[in-house]
């Protein structure tokens, strides 16, 4: 009886893994495409790994780093936004040209709030400055508000600055002055017409001394008119125009 030749057992898987295996393995591993992984130089596989090896330690954009600690909720920043807050930064800021801010201007700023309300904003920073010892404050200053040194602290604040030189008015400034701020507006023609000469080169001097200023009405032509400046009571320790001398105080003296 022959015998029926051996049957050959099949050859068992291969138990490493192929070159085209491991780099779809490391491609899918990454969440890259095959095609964007360099060809490896050598046929074995530690070979594909070492040229790989640098794309692993990319992170995506929205990784967090493993060795960057997260922003605990105590290191976020204190200050909140409020009704006083925002004033005490627009205070800070201060207007252009050293005016003093508004409580209509200071409420068109902020959702909300009333011009009415400004006050006892401004009152609640004087107390929290008070309680803080701060060398601060805010000043009621004519029709509006500024941050203002303590009166204690008036002395550093010349020293910082040096001395202040101190500029004489002439009289042809005072006339000026006087006329504006008693029959404001009014145009350099009527001042010069008022004074009874030509003032031009004194109002120029007065607004650029701060104690004049001008605004333009927008009319078929435009008319530049004069006002006194919160300067220019301050000058004259007047808190509004109403405490200008009126005639009969004149007459008494």
């Amino acid at each position: 009886m022959s015998q029926t030749p051996d049957r050959q057992p099949e050859s068992p898987p291969p138990s490493g893994i192929s070159l085209n295996e491991l780099t779809e393995a490391f491609a899918q591993a990454m969440g890259v495409e095959r095609e964007s992984l360099a060809e490896p130089r050598s046929s074995s596989a530690e070979s594909a790994a070492e040229e790989a090896a640098p794309v692993s330690d990319e992170r995506l954009p929205d990784q967090p780093s493993e060795t960057e600690p997260e922003a605990s909720p105590e290191e976020d920043d204190p200050c909140e936004i409020s009704p006083r807050t925002i004033l005490e930064a627009m205070l800070f800021v201060g207007n252009r040209g050293g005016q003093p801010l508004a409580a209509k201007q200071a409420a068109e700023l902020m959702r909300g709030v009333e011009p009415e309300e400004i006050a006892g904003l401004a009152d609640e920073l004087n107390r929290r400055y008070a309680a803080n010892g701060c060398p601060y404050q805010v000043a009621s200053d004519g029709s509006g508000y500024r941050l203002v040194l303590r009166e204690a602290f008036h002395p550093l604040r010349n020293r910082f600055y040096g001395r202040i030189r101190q500029a004489r008015l002439s009289q042809a400034a005072i006339d000026v002055l006087a006329i504006v701020a008693y029959q404001q507006p009014l145009t350099s023609e009527q001042i010069s017409r008022l004074r009874g000469k030509p003032s031009g080169h004194v109002l120029a001097q007065l607004v650029r001394r701060g104690l004049l200023r001008i605004e333009r009405e927008q009319t078929k032509r435009q008319t530049a008119q004069y006002f006194t400046t919160n300067r220019f009571l301050r000058l004259f320790s007047l808190k509004g125009l109403d405490d200008l001398p009126q005639s009969e105080d004149l007459e008494g003296q």
